[in-house]
């Protein structure tokens, strides 16, 4: 008992060691954001000013029009997570449960295309948005995230854990595929899609380089393309304080989130089985 009370605090050691680690940047750039304009980083006291003021909040949402990001970044957050949710669950389904020719060799292709980086794939996805006309808007954003790989086989590896009886049951019923999707593997899988969920609203919400090159006007980028008008927002050059109150500014809404679902967070990552 004494060894495994040994260990148990030493795993409590280290994890609060390791969420320092983690939280250090974040807690950095809320000093610096509230530093004042007029205590520059290499004099006096690196962590805290003269005072506490919230002037590079207001020059950071002065510089940018916020009001469009957020509102680009929510519909396209939202936008991706409804078509995934569609797309993941009917792939998924028919990896799980469905039998055709060629079902091993396409999911050999998905898992290939798994390890590809995403990057790798901008140059394609940007000649494809200039062609069908949708460079610069919200649905440029959207497109290329409307299918996951991730999700199908996510979606796959928790459908085969339902048991086939119940399918079968139900269709002895008279239900369809749908009405089988619906109310028998849907409601099985509701730990998986909420873990699915913040995989992809958090990938969303901070994608930048896609963004960057798709868009060019305010109304059609998203907050984190945002940050980058604050670089250069004085001739001196920039303005710690105002960008790491930008940075604040992209990064509030998901640790909001977090806080406030943070139990339901954990609970549907560990029902899930992800690691």
């Amino acid at each position: 008992m004494n060894k495994r009370n040994g260990w148990s605090v030493l795993a409590d050691i280290i994890t609060v060691i390791l969420s320092l680690i983690w939280v250090a940047p974040l807690f950095f750039a809320l000093l610096i954001s509230i530093r004042p304009t007029s205590d520059p980083l290499g004099t006096g006291n690196i962590f805290f000013g003269r005072t506490i003021t919230l002037e590079n909040y207001q020059r950071a949402l002065e510089l940018a029009p916020w009001q469009w990001h957020y509102l680009t970044s929510i519909l396209v957050v939202v936008g991706v997570l409804v078509v995934q949710l569609i797309t993941i669950t009917m792939a998924g389904y028919a990896f799980a449960r469905m039998k055709f020719w060629g079902r091993n060799a396409l999911l050999f292709i998905l898992l290939i295309q798994l390890m590809i980086p995403s990057g790798v794939l901008v140059v394609q996805n940007l000649n494809i948005m200039r062609q069908i006309n949708l460079f610069d808007t919200r649905w440029a954003l959207m497109m290329p995230y409307w299918g996951s790989v991730f999700g199908v086989l996510l979606m796959r590896q928790t459908f085969r854990e339902i048991p086939p009886e119940l399918e079968e049951a139900a269709r002895i019923d008279g239900a369809n595929l749908f009405q089988i999707l619906r109310f028998v593997y849907i409601p099985l899988s509701i730990p998986t899609y909420v873990a699915f969920a913040l995989v992809s609203v958090s990938a969303r919400w901070n994608e930048f380089l896609w963004p960057a090159m798709v868009t060019r006007t305010a109304e059609s980028r998203p907050v984190t393309t945002g940050l980058s008008q604050l670089f250069s927002a004085t001739e001196a050059g920039t303005n710690y304080g105002q960008l790491m109150a930008g940075t604040i500014l992209v990064v509030a809404p998901l640790v909001v989130l977090f806080i406030f679902f943070q139990r339901r967070f954990i609970e549907s990552f560990a029902s899930s089985g992800l690691k």
